[in-house]
């Protein structure tokens, strides 16, 4: 005990040590200090960036040729479909589809950051032109499965099954990829904080890349599994909008394989 001047007695502080015990305490302070501090910090430098996921900052923004060649495949492939499944005349809807994807390359030719309503308004169109361009030939096909007028052949149905189901597929990563967090401009500027899908890398970052964040073929690989599996697999829905959208695709997948695959049983019969 010591004694103070006012005659009170105070417990004596514990003796810290030799100098190398001090200076190790003081060392584990200060990085206690520094985690305390990091997120009202303005910027993250460095070793910080691993308490800040890539993904929740601003980054740059990623590179357009994986979403841009994704539409060009789809106008390609659209260009093969049977009359019957395609928009008259068969060459509008692939011509509009290539038109908005010059537009948007024009106002934002290498890195998707522009930020503006005519580019977010144009990256929207581009999705629901293609989706609605397959929406006509999935109702057309399951129009002629239900009624028996669709498919001559086993192997010509399964082929027109398997095109629409893959049409289908790259539209959907597009939707999820213009959904999640506003779309891919925003987020690369980190305007949104909460997430639509719930990817592997955001619940373990320590297994992660340190710049790591989700691209275009992420949401390819979800809308792939989505329509595989018909449930979620390894990334999950966080909105409700995400969660209708990938209930919309499930079922389409469903319908549209189980009809075509019991048809072509029927003709191989």
């Amino acid at each position: 005990m010591t004694h103070t001047p006012g005659g009170r007695d105070e417990p004596t502080p514990p003796d810290p040590g030799p100098p190398a015990v001090r200076g190790e305490l003081t060392e584990r302070l200060a990085r206690i200090e520094a985690l305390l501090l990091t997120p009202a910090r303005g910027g993250l430098t460095g070793a910080e960036h691993r308490f800040e996921p890539a993904w929740r900052r601003a980054t740059r923004g990623e590179t357009r040729w994986a979403s841009s060649a994704a539409v060009l495949l789809v106008a390609v492939v659209q260009l093969t479909l049977p009359a019957r499944l395609s928009v008259q005349p068969r060459p509008l809807m692939p011509a509009v589809e290539v038109a908005l994807l010059v537009c948007l390359v024009a106002l934002s030719p290498y890195r998707i950051e522009r930020r503006s309503p005519l580019y977010r308004g144009l990256g929207l169109v581009l999705t629901f032109t293609v989706g609605g361009a397959n929406a006509y030939s999935v109702v057309r096909l399951v129009d002629g499965l239900v009624r028996g007028t669709e498919g001559g052949s086993a192997g010509r149905l399964l082929l027109t099954g398997g095109t629409v189901w893959l049409i289908n597929m790259v539209i959907f990563g597009l939707g999820y990829w213009e959904l999640d967090r506003g779309g891919p401009a925003a987020r690369a500027h980190g305007e949104r904080p909460a997430p639509d899908f719930l990817f592997v890398q955001m619940q373990s970052p320590e297994l992660a890349p340190e710049h790591w964040e989700p691209a275009f073929l992420d949401y390819l690989y979800l809308s792939f599994t989505n329509s595989t599996a018909f449930s979620p697999t390894d990334v999950m829905p966080m909105t409700r909008t995400a969660k209708v959208w990938m209930l919309v695709q499930s079922a389409v997948s469903l319908i549209t394989l189980v009809l075509v695959v019991a048809r072509a049983v029927n003709i191989l019969g």
